[in-house]
């Protein structure tokens, strides 16, 4: 039997690094299973270590998710049809990794006679935009504070007031305004930074103040 090359694979998250993959053939009439090398890579052996079956297979499957794999993979030996499975194997080394399994069972004769597909290990793309999704979190929260505590500095500049009764008073127009804080900031910074918009910066900040302390703002209304 011809050997099974492995698949072409990309990830955005890995650039120009591929993704651990293998592709596998199961033959149902003879029970006999065929890996490339990479399928053998993913569950932790290497060619030769280990003879590739059904129970060695199922037994990789994490407990909590090898009945649904099992079920998918009996319903289509016995009907056909395309299966995609995100889940999750132990490999033999312990690690737990996070790969999805799709494939196709082959019809011949409206009899199903083998299933032909890939299996991708898609750990290192999660944990990469894990921690991509990490960082824009932290990044977007420290300029986040950056603009308020900007806002602040005005607000005490303009009114004579210290840090926390300046804070307070962006809180309070926020919630007035039933807007997030850091876009009443934002507005005030701009406002700030720009000659054009410079001498609308006294009433936005007066505006501020009245509601900051609870006064109606003449043109305004909550919500």
């Amino acid at each position: 039997m011809t050997e099974l090359t492995g698949p072409y694979t990309y990830s955005s998250a890995l650039g120009d690094n591929q993704c651990l993959a293998g592709t596998y053939r199961v033959d149902l009439e003879a029970w006999k299973i065929s890996w490339s090398d990479g399928m053998f890579q993913v569950h932790g052996y290497q060619r030769g270590e280990v003879v590739p079956t059904m129970d060695l297979l199922f037994s990789h499957k994490h407990p909590e998710d090898r009945p649904r794999c099992e079920e998918i993979v009996a319903q289509v030996s016995r009907s056909g049809g395309y299966y995609c499975m995100y889940h999750r194997i132990i490999d033999a080394q312990g690690r737990t990794r996070r790969v999805l399994t799709s494939g196709d069972a082959i019809l011949q004769d409206g009899k199903v006679t083998a299933l032909e597909g890939v299996m991708i290990d898609l750990t290192s793309t999660l944990q990469r935009e894990t921690e991509q999704t990490a960082r824009d979190a932290v990044k977007g929260a420290t300029s986040t504070r950056a603009v308020i505590d900007q806002a602040r500095g005005i607000l005490m500049g303009q009114l004579k007031m210290g840090a926390e009764n300046a804070f307070q008073m962006l809180v309070s127009t926020s919630s007035h305004r039933n807007v997030k804080l850091v876009v009443v900031a934002a507005e005030l910074v701009q406002l700030a930074n720009s000659e054009e918009a410079g001498e609308f910066l006294e009433s936005a900040v007066k505006a501020i103040a009245m509601q900051g302390r609870g006064v109606p703002v003449p043109g305004s209304r909550a919500g």
